[in-house]
């Protein structure tokens, strides 16, 4: 039987609450945004994809985990991964507005969720929970590849902008007055991916907990990007920050994705290595 505390179904469950009225009010009111168009563009795709994807994968897979799925706990970590990183780019790439406490709220919400979720896992029957057929170090070799390639796609843009008389010119027309991508991808989510395979490719119990949790948030994150950049691109055809032509390539790579993480949970048996621990 799951032993996950009340306090972690409570607090993902507030958040489904909290995280679809900020999506819905900004992807159905976007008077209350403010920023050029294809900031507000961005946004509202993003806020479609909480709404009709993220939203569902983190109540599928409370409801799931309940009834001792360990597939679904790692779905759950990725949903809530993902919200957290949306929650991020509301509060900092779109300018201060009347839902900012709500933005607030989902970040602090799924913050928390997987403060509460990882604190009481037994990570050592976790583990166990895998067989012995998990391509753990070819898992770990996409996690760091990917990892690299998108820090040295950020870098070509920051390297050259930091080296430069204005170094923010690279925003212009943005709306923004530095990029929060930028800023949580190479502070914390791509330490934390390479962190994660290093200790997958040593079968350490904490790998597999975050590599997991990451490629579903991964491949969410593919999809979101798709639809921002098509709902950026439609709001304003001649912006830089937005193009049609990338919404197939990260369909692409929402693809891609989705095999190292088919392969994850295909070794991954049902009963979640999950105890009760004192608060």
């Amino acid at each position: 039987m799951n032993n996950l505390p009340v306090a972690a179904y409570r607090l993902s469950g507030a958040l489904a609450i909290v995280a679809f009225a900020a999506a819905a009010t900004s992807f159905f009111i976007p008077d209350v945004l403010g920023g050029p168009p294809v900031a507000q563009g961005n946004l509202r795709g993003t806020a479609l994809v909480i709404m009709v994807l993220a939203i569902p994968v983190l109540v599928a897979a409370m409801f799931f985990t309940r009834r001792d799925s360990a597939r679904a706990l790692v779905l759950w970590l990725g949903a809530l991964a993902y919200i957290s990183y949306q929650g991020v780019l509301f509060l900092f790439a779109t300018p201060f507005n009347s839902l900012f406490l709500i933005y607030v709220a989902m970040l602090s919400l799924a913050f928390w969720s997987i403060v509460v979720i990882v604190r009481k896992m037994d990570l050592a029957a976790f583990r166990a929970s895998f067989d012995d057929g998990l391509p753990a170090r070819s898992i770990a070799t996409y996690a760091i590849v990917l990892a690299v390639l998108n820090a040295a796609v950020w870098l070509r843009t920051i390297v050259p902008a930091v080296l430069s008389e204005q170094p923010a010119d690279f925003l212009n027309g943005s709306g923004a007055t530095t990029n929060a991508v930028f800023v949580q991808d190479l502070a914390i989510w791509l330490p934390l991916l390479i962190s994660g395979a290093w200790w997958l490719w040593n079968r350490q119990p904490l790998g597999e907990v975050v590599v997991g949790g990451m490629l579903v948030m991964l491949v969410l994150e593919a999809i979101g990007v798709a639809t921002d950049q098509w709902f950026g691109a439609s709001a304003d055809p001649s912006t830089p920050f937005a193009s049609m032509a990338a919404v197939p390539m990260f369909l692409v790579l929402a693809v891609i994705g989705a095999v190292p993480l088919y392969f994850y949970l295909k070794h991954l048996n049902t009963a979640a290595g999950l105890k009760e621990r004192s608060n």
